[in-house]
């Protein structure tokens, strides 16, 4: 589990996570009058007759506080990783109305996983790559990471469940074959439905595909809600061809990856297996931000979110990618 900094003094510590993007914190203090302890039964015969005490009273202070979670990836002009920055480095606005940052980490924590994979006829020569990527993206796993594989081509399948053994995954890409059609939306919503198991607060689909989509029975709408809803990032590589293959679609990809806090990488053969592992080192230096929303209503509705990133004097304009809004809750 991520550990939360929370840096007002007026924060109860408390055991964090998050669910569709937003974490309910409560914390109960109870405050007896008298404390009430129940003793170890000891050996002998106990009285029938001795009088059982009368119940103490006590009062129950129940404190229920909204902390939304943002995972925010910071980039300079060059495209490299920035790490070492503070809460104050950061703003965050919900609805064009600045929050309270009221807890900040950025250190490795243990990731729930998906492994998105594309067999459809379109892949070809291009699945015996993406399992190299896949190798390589795990060198930078952490022990406690667990992760799952789902599979698409005229449709999802989920072919490993979650598991902490990472190599049955590497193994079971062996045995992949291209054939079919695309049903790329299916298997992203595969995914999202299997992503409710996850153990770990963060969360992440990674999927490898060419773009396109011509079998799904999910629309694209449909999908994005979906999207919407869950607290998972994707990083997507898109495996491209060049040369206008018709099966080329990096514009889903895209819409897909950026609303949810991810990136798109647009890649190559040569380049696959080199963007695998800078995607895992991107998530092992991802900052979580955390916040308590002004707007308290709990009306179910989706609240954009806006990050903003002020860098240290010195240092170049960077950019931030972050998840984009979530649902509020309903009670």
């Amino acid at each position: 589990m991520c550990t939360i900094v929370a840096r007002d003094s007026g924060t109860l510590e408390a055991v964090m996570r998050y669910r569709s993007g937003l974490v309910l914190l409560t914390a109960v203090v109870c405050l007896f009058g008298q404390a009430t302890i129940t003793p170890r039964a000891t050996p002998g015969t106990p009285n029938p007759a001795a009088p059982e005490p009368p119940p103490l009273p006590r009062s129950t202070i129940r404190v229920d506080t909204n902390l939304v979670l943002v995972p925010v990836t910071v980039l300079d002009p060059l495209a490299r990783m920035v790490t070492g920055l503070e809460a104050e480095n950061f703003q965050i606005l919900e609805g064009g109305t600045p929050q309270k940052i009221i807890s900040f980490g950025s250190e490795d924590s243990p990731l729930s996983i998906g492994i998105v994979l594309d067999t459809s006829g379109s892949m070809g020569n291009k699945l015996a790559i993406s399992r190299q990527g896949v190798v390589e993206f795990f060198k930078s796993a952490n022990p406690e990471d667990e992760a799952f594989l789902v599979e698409f081509s005229d449709r999802p399948q989920l072919v490993l469940p979650f598991t902490h053994n990472l190599g049955q995954i590497e193994d079971q890409i062996m045995f992949a074959r291209s054939n079919g059609n695309t049903a790329l939306l299916d298997g992203v919503s595969v995914a999202i439905a299997q992503m409710k198991k996850a153990t770990h607060p963060r969360k992440a689909l990674i999927l490898l595909s060419d773009g396109g989509d011509n079998h799904s029975r999910f629309t694209e709408s449909e999908v994005r809600n979906r999207v919407k809803e869950s607290d998972v990032q994707i990083y997507a590589m898109g495996i491209y061809s060049g040369g206008g293959d018709i099966n080329d679609d990096p514009v889903l990809l895209t819409r897909l990856s950026e609303l949810t806090g991810g990136r798109h990488f647009e890649v190559g053969l040569r380049d696959l297996v080199d963007v695998a592992a800078k995607i895992g080192i991107e998530l092992r230096n991802t900052y979580l931000l955390g916040y308590s929303p002004t707007n308290a209503a709990r009306d179910g509705k989706y609240r954009p979110i806006t990050v903003k990133v002020t860098p240290p004097r010195g240092m170049p304009k960077l950019t931030a990618s972050w998840r984009r809004g979530y649902f509020a809750p309903t009670q």
